[in-house]
């Protein structure tokens, strides 16, 4: 069985192999004994921080208000949203990378933490959107989907909720030859809104309360 050698190379007839602690001495040594980090890792860690920067400005005010930022940093992200002229805009996003620049790293993975939360809260929103939709045609079209609903969300109105099944049945249009033709969606009736917006609250108000139960089932 041939033997497996590690990489490495020789210095003055010594085997030094890739990774171990001699090797690492040996590139200090070559940088001129310096730990410090290089030009293109400085630039890339600036650019990040820029662009952390400009994702200050889509952050909502609730989320920003909970990073511990600079009040000159919060300012600035302030002034940007209000500038127009493309120019402008442009200097003051340089300002607010300069300032990025400036944090700590505690108040930088505040950033990102903040940026992480709104996204995910944004996913979460637009599942619930689908869920929502899907749920309203069921109960339209599925005579047992109501009694589905009303044993999963027993706090429903159901006599409310099954007038307005009763109205978006009554009220559906019909799909004409030349709507679809032209693929043009049929107009829908208040009666149908009206069920979109009763499941989004009740779905909504059943995951506010998941997120205040914990496992054993006791509020927090």
């Amino acid at each position: 069985m041939s033997r497996k050698f590690k990489k490495g190379y020789f210095v003055q007839g010594q085997f030094v192999a890739e990774g171990s602690e001699l090797d690492l001495e040996l590139k200090r040594e070559l940088k001129g004994g310096s730990d410090e980090p290089s030009r293109t890792e400085l630039k890339r860690e600036s650019d990040e921080l820029q662009k952390l920067g400009e994702s200050l400005l889509t952050l909502r005010a609730d989320l920003m208000a909970k990073v511990d930022l600079p009040e000159k940093l919060v300012e600035a992200v302030a002034e940007a949203k209000r500038i127009t002229n493309f120019e402008g805009k442009r200097r003051q996003m340089q300002f607010i990378g300069k300032l990025m620049r400036k944090l700590d790293e505690d108040a930088v993975e505040g950033v990102r933490a903040a940026l992480l939360e709104q996204s995910q809260g944004s996913a979460q929103e637009t599942l619930q959107l689908h869920l929502a939709e899907q749920w309203r045609d069921r109960l339209i079209k599925e005579d047992d989907a109501c009694g589905e609903w009303l044993q999963s969300f027993p706090d429903t109105d159901s006599q409310q909720l099954r007038a307005l099944i009763r109205q978006a049945r009554k009220d559906a249009p019909a799909t004409t030859a030349a709507n679809v033709s032209q693929g043009l969606a049929p107009r829908q009736s208040r009666a149908y809104r009206e069920i979109f917006q009763m499941v989004r609250t009740e779905l909504s108000n059943s995951q506010s309360d998941a997120a205040g139960t914990d496992p054993l089932g006791e509020e927090n």
